[in-house]
């Protein structure tokens, strides 16, 4: 059920002095950036706190055309200022309008400082999932559209990404997703006058289990999802091609979007998914690799399925950009059926 004011999620996160939090416990930031217009570089950052654990952890990821760049690095939450941990440093300047964010030298020989500025309001919801192990998902989390200013980076390359999008996702809780889900989407579709955004998790018998989101406008208008319909084609890797996707709002709009996600890139197991984060590491740890993008690493090889796809959107005559997150099951006794 969504949350109707800012008031219940404020943007400072937790810090080691609050107690009794579960084990499992997190508070986590993402935000993606990327061109308006193209398919390359898109730039995947987050950062996460585990009050209980004592640990702050956190990622960077380039796509690029032929080449996926992936850091992580955690530490001691004592060890921090809770404004990030290795290169990346982050600052709320405005809560839910304005972030300044930076990343310095590193591994990867890549760096941005931009500043993020909220262009729609803020989609706040929750997640309740009852899970196969005895751990329950439940996590308050908002998504929210916005224009990047600043410069980013990559090797000799370097971008200027005044009025690029950005989607920020704010996530608070315990994530713990186990057993059962078939097909998990986390749809972010930008278009110059407002941000399609969803949540959508379904069983392998595709029954859903969670749908949560908004059609969220530049004007100031939220019109929230009621319904989500999909035809979407994937390798035999389980990596999505292309794609259709029907929404329909509470404003009674429907809204057909094709998405091209063949840019590929966006393995977020480079992120450290795939339960690499919140595990305790020795104070500034940073470790770093790279995927070649030519078929070798997939959805299906790689520790984790889950993938940010920067992908081309059409809304009828309108073009847009933005990320489409999925991660369909590994298991043989799961076959995807659309349902649109």
């Amino acid at each position: 059920m969504a949350s109707t004011s800012s008031d219940t999620f404020h943007d400072p996160l937790l810090g080691p002095e609050v107690s009794d939090l579960p084990n499992g416990f997190f508070d986590r930031l993402m935000f993606n950036l990327h061109p308006v217009d193209t398919l390359a570089p898109s730039v995947i950052m987050g950062f996460g706190i585990y009050p209980a654990k004592d640990t702050a952890d956190g990622f960077v990821v380039v796509s690029r055309e032929r080449e996926q760049r992936n850091l992580r690095f955690s530490t001691l939450l004592s060890a921090t200022n809770r404004d990030g941990a290795g290169p990346f440093r982050f600052e709320v300047l405005e809560p839910n309008q304005l972030w300044r964010l930076r990343l310095g030298p590193n591994e990867i020989d890549a760096e941005f400082e931009v500043t993020w500025r909220a262009r729609t309001p803020a989609w706040f919801g929750e997640v309740a999932v009852t899970n196969s192990s005895a751990e329950r998902t439940s996590f308050d989390h908002l998504f929210q559209s916005g224009r990047y200013e600043g410069t980013v980076r990559v090797g000799e390359q370097r971008y200027d990404v005044d009025g690029w999008y950005g989607q920020r996702d704010r996530s608070r809780g315990v994530r713990t997703m186990s057993g059962g889900q078939g097909l998990h989407i986390w749809y972010q579709a930008q278009f110059p006058e407002f941000s399609i955004g969803f949540l959508l998790v379904e069983t392998r018998a595709q029954e859903r289990i969670l749908l949560e989101g908004a059609v969220m406008h530049e004007s100031g208008v939220l019109d929230p999802i009621t319904d989500v319909r999909h035809a979407l084609s994937f390798t035999p890797d389980l990596d999505l091609v292309e794609g259709d996707v029907a929404v329909e709002t509470a404003a009674g709009e429907r809204y057909l979007v094709h998405a091209d996600a063949r840019a590929g890139g966006g393995y977020m197991a480079g992120a450290g998914y795939g339960g690499h984060h919140g595990v305790s590491a020795r104070i500034d740890h940073i470790e770093s690799d790279r995927y070649r993008l030519d078929g070798s690493v997939s959805p299906r090889s790689l520790d984790s399925a889950l993938t940010d796809r920067l992908c081309a959107f059409t809304l009828g005559d309108v073009h847009g950009s933005g990320i489409f997150e999925f991660a369909s099951t590994r298991s043989s006794k799961y076959l995807y059926r659309p349902s649109l």
